[in-house]
């Protein structure tokens, strides 16, 4: 009795294209990608038209105009407040980035339960609310004489990043054979060479993952540049629009408004699409080895 032929991955690949199941998924997963980015086009749309062109259609005008961009670029100083995002943002996940790798890495590698107590430790921090501290982090700034600059609400940021950036790295640094390691101390690396040239480099997917998760969240936070800092000189683009957005002598028309929102989120939007292959893996690798 001859067996039975084994399929051909083509026929399988064709088997579940024609499958129902899969068919209603794409269905599924098509009304959600439009419900994401209907929105999205109603504000680009409504970006680039001009201030007697807004009640036409949604998606749908004859002329459109860049005036509310450059009336945007403008008014909201967005040169200044763009560098003051790229500081304050660059800087923390600058400093997240270093803190979390160095604290992920003893606690993978070191199998006590010293370690596991200092990762619950960590992790603990997920589930404390941030502003349920706020009152007593600030009443404490204010003794300590911090200034009031752009740096201040660093601390927070940095704070506030590191338990899921080492609960990120962590399950991933788990994944990194521990032989590579065992083969660069043979060849004489001491800790810290192996962590730097050995562990490090392999660590390019999660740290992309904290970089992106981390940068989105600092980048786009309204709470604590608004509670830290008072110069507006040194305010960040989330303040400085909804500023832009509060002026009662000059209010900012519609159009206008649409326009700064799509300059606020365009340096992440870039970001995002260098990136987004490095985050996918590094997200996948460090929750499922987590």
């Amino acid at each position: 009795m001859m067996g039975r032929r084994r399929k051909t991955y083509k026929e399988v690949e064709a088997k579940v294209k024609l499958s129902p199941m899969v068919f209603i998924l794409y269905i599924m997963l098509t009304l959600f990608c439009c419900l994401i980015i209907f929105p999205l086009l109603i504000v680009l749309s409504s970006s680039l038209r001009s201030p007697d062109n807004m009640i036409s259609p949604l998606l749908l005008f004859q002329e459109f105009s860049l005036d509310s961009y450059i009336n945007a670029f403008t008014k909201m100083k967005y040169p200044k407040q763009l560098l003051n995002s790229i500081m304050t943002t660059g800087g923390s996940v600058f400093l997240v980035v270093m803190f979390s790798t160095m604290a992920a890495y003893p606690i993978s590698r070191i199998k006590q339960k010293t370690s596991r107590f200092l990762y619950y430790f960590f992790i603990a921090g997920l589930i404390i609310p941030s502003q349920m501290v706020i009152v007593p982090i600030a009443q404490m700034f204010g003794r300590l004489s911090l200034p009031n600059t752009r740096f201040t609400p660093m601390i927070m940021f940095i704070t506030c990043s590191l338990p899921f950036s080492i609960f990120l790295l962590t399950g991933f640094m788990k994944g990194v054979p521990v032989e590579i390691e065992e083969s660069a101390y043979i060849d004489g690396c001491g800790l810290w060479k192996r962590f730097i040239s050995v562990v490090f480099p392999l660590l390019k997917p999660a740290v992309v993952s904290v970089v992106i998760t981390q940068g989105m969240w600092i980048w786009n936070d309204y709470f604590y540049p608004m509670i830290f800092i008072s110069k507006s000189d040194q305010y960040s683009l989330p303040v400085g629009m909804i500023q832009f957005l509060g002026d009662r002598e000059n209010p900012a028309q519609w159009n206008t408004l649409f326009a700064a929102c799509v300059l606020c989120a365009l340096p992440l939007i870039l970001l995002f699409a260098v990136l987004q292959k490095q985050f996918i893996n590094g997200i996948a690798a460090g929750a499922v080895k987590g």
